[in-house]
């Protein structure tokens, strides 16, 4: 399955290469408990213990794509170098898996991967939240091939950041500025010539910091301060907020997008009156359909189940499934767990703790008696972590759930 040296766009999705990545990321990931608990109505109970899953949870179209042209890369390309910009998804297993399987990650400095090393016959992946135009227009100068396998609803963002550019419109991300999708969507707000320009707002507090701007102005200098590292080069609020579009990081909470963009709406009318509206702002919905499913569902079981605490499995750095431990322990005790090794004992159990950004020690944790626990993941979570939560959760009571629910491992 090697191929010569060539130019030309390689097919890494032919039927022999996929016939093989598929054995192999079933193998690594795939949970035959997990499938039939989803074929079944997602419930397990034994010994007063009950499990509950969402009914959309871990992996999206999206994550199953990158990790498979990421296998795949490396049959394509057999006796080639190969490196990952970052991770490929927020998920350390995945990563560590591919790892193992040879590919190299490019280290970040200052924000940014080192692509000193590279050469031409090197091979690099992109991961699923894009990268930025720079780094991308650095690698295809080196002159390496590129396996890209950015999602498709960022690069919608990207669509939309250009055509607000086109307009002269300042593109008002809803995102994270530290995070790798959104520094590839404002990278896109900006075109080569110096045109364009965006402001990221984490938060509702940070939007109505910038409301105030577009209604009152204020204290330039200080309004840059506060937005150091979440602006486009040479921006100027006074230039730069008249004519306004949101767009946002698709894994945000749909809601607060949602509340990001009336303020910001409000705030043009006040400034503009109604009238002049549809000329100073722009709206585009953005959220990942994926993300949104996986709210969705999180919010139809804490609505309609009576349950006493709920555990959410993925990766501490993956915004969409920090998103849900949100929702979550604004309900109920929540644990958010890397995986099943956080789960120490029946008093003992560490999760990350959104509000300290980093991993805290709860004791005791788990109720004594009748306990019914809610699971859900992020899309970038495989099923073979959330099962072994859940024989971990029933291995604390005692219960080997391969006895009480058998399932062929075929």
């Amino acid at each position: 399955m090697s191929i010569a040296s060539s130019p030309a766009k390689v097919n890494l999705r032919t039927p022999e290469v996929m016939s093989v990545v598929q054995a192999e990321v079933e193998k690594h990931y795939r949970s035959p408990l997990v499938e039939h608990l989803q074929a079944t109505g997602g419930c397990l109970a034994a010994a007063g213990l009950t499990v509950r899953l969402a009914k959309a949870f871990g992996f999206c179209y999206g994550v199953e794509r990158a990790i498979d042209l990421a296998y795949a890369t490396t049959k394509v390309f057999p006796d080639r170098r190969i490196f990952l910009l970052g991770e490929i998804i927020h998920n350390p297993e995945v990563n560590d898996q591919l790892t193992a399987m040879g590919i190299q990650r490019l280290q970040e400095h200052g924000g940014e991967s080192d692509l000193d090393d590279l050469n031409a016959s090197d091979v690099v992946i992109v991961p699923a939240f894009g990268a930025q135009v720079k780094t991308m227009a650095r690698i295809a100068q080196i002159g390496c091939r590129i396996v890209d396998t950015t999602c498709g609803d960022v690069m919608t963002v990207w669509k939309r950041v250009r055509q607000y550019r086109r307009e002269g419109v300042t593109s008002i991300i809803h995102g994270k500025a530290w995070h790798e999708e959104t520094k590839a969507t404002a990278s896109r707000a900006v075109g080569e010539d110096g045109s364009g320009h965006y402001l990221v707002v984490y938060d509702l507090a940070e939007t109505d910091l910038v409301c105030e701007y577009i209604r009152k102005g204020g204290n330039k200098e200080e309004f840059l301060r506060r937005f150091q590292g979440a602006i486009s080069p040479s921006f100027d609020p006074d230039i730069h907020l008249q004519f306004v579009g949101v767009a946002n990081q698709t894994t945000m909470m749909r809601g607060e997008t949602e509340e990001v963009q009336r303020r910001i709406r409000q705030a043009i009318i006040d400034r503009y009156g109604p009238e002049k509206l549809s000329e100073h702002f722009r709206y585009f919905d953005t959220i990942c359909g994926a993300t949104q499913e996986r709210q969705d569902a999180l919010r139809e079981m804490l609505d309609h189940q009576k349950l006493d605490l709920l555990i959410v499995v993925g990766g501490y750095n993956s915004s969409n499934t920090s998103h849900l431990a949100e929702m979550g322990e604004s309900r109920l005790p929540t644990y958010f767990l890397k995986n099943a090794e956080k789960i120490i004992s029946t008093r003992r159990i560490l999760h990350w703790d959104l509000h300290k950004g980093c991993e805290v020690l709860t004791e005791p944790w788990l109720p004594e008696g009748d306990v019914e626990i809610g699971i859900t993941a992020g899309a970038s979570c495989p099923n073979n972590l959330i099962e072994e939560t859940i024989r971990r959760l029933y291995e604390l009571r005692g219960v080997d759930v391969t006895a009480i629910l058998p399932v062929s491992g075929g």
